[in-house]
């Protein structure tokens, strides 16, 4: 499904709702073509950036989902709103529940030890005719060894799932999908962060008062301080600058038609 997309922070964000990015999900299961899914959220919007390999990443996504209610604001605040808040931890079982009316093939890979495997016992007793066909939680390091990810590549072509979701963290799980996405062939890969440990309830999910109001991240940062408070504190408060300079520019761009305009009447 073709949608308009909307830049913010030079980063161009599919204008979807919830409704249209499954749509296209399963129009690209349907394809059957190699391709991926990426959900950028403010701290992804700040590492890409500085990471050109990670922003050549975002590039070839075929789809750009916006995760998090400060980009809503933010594209607001810019007068070209998205619609709508799409995050991988609602996206993921939504598609589940998809998944398991029609048939299709998941993967789960990744995630703290025992997270995947937890995950796809909590997608089975919610939706008791859903196919996982795999798991599987490599060891730390594990994108720098080749046999594993030999490993990894041949028990995933075995399986050949419809989608992939991919939990490792970012920009990690988005860099591990791209190296491999075309090898595996797997019609949708997604990168989906830590949903498998609230999938798991290994990790507990802000309330959804929190998440429609735009506070998920300090939900987290109270949960894991010390591996969290630089991430949101320091790293991503530099969203904001982002967001004024390009306010800024769009201005000074305005002005400059508008003087233009002026002149030739």
């Amino acid at each position: 499904m073709k949608s308009t997309r909307v830049i913010v922070a030079g980063i161009a964000i599919d204008n979807m709702t919830m409704a249209e990015a499954l749509s296209s999900i399963e129009e690209m299961i349907r394809k059957g073509e190699p391709s991926y899914v990426v959900t950028p959220n403010v701290d992804c919007i700040v590492k890409l950036q500085k990471d050109s390999e990670f922003r050549h990443i975002y590039e070839e996504a075929a789809c750009l989902l916006p995760d998090g209610m400060p980009l809503l604001w933010a594209s607001k605040f810019l007068r070209t709103p998205l619609r709508e808040k799409v995050s991988g931890s609602d996206l993921v079982p939504k598609i589940a529940e998809i998944a398991a009316q029609k048939g299709y093939k998941l993967f789960f890979l990744g995630g703290r030890p025992g997270a995947a495997q937890k995950a796809k016992e909590a997608m089975e007793k919610r939706f008791p005719s859903i196919n996982v066909v795999g798991v599987y939680s490599p060891p730390f390091g594990f994108e720098h060894n080749a046999g594993e990810n030999k490993k990894i590549e041949r028990m995933i072509k075995e399986t050949a799932p419809d989608i992939l979701f991919v939990g490792l963290g970012t920009p990690k799980q988005e860099k591990w999908i791209y190296g491999h996405y075309k090898e595996l062939g797997v019609p949708v890969c997604s990168g989906v962060g830590v949903t498998f440990e609230f999938m798991a309830g290994m990790v507990r999910r802000a309330p959804c008062w929190m998440q429609r109001s735009g506070l998920e991240w300090l939900w987290r940062l109270m949960k894991e301080p010390r591996r969290l408070w630089k991430r949101y504190l320091i790293d991503d408060m530099q969203f904001f600058g982002l967001i004024f300079s390009q306010k800024s520019r769009i201005f000074s761009e305005n002005r400059k038609i508008h003087g233009r305009r002026h002149s030739h009447e």
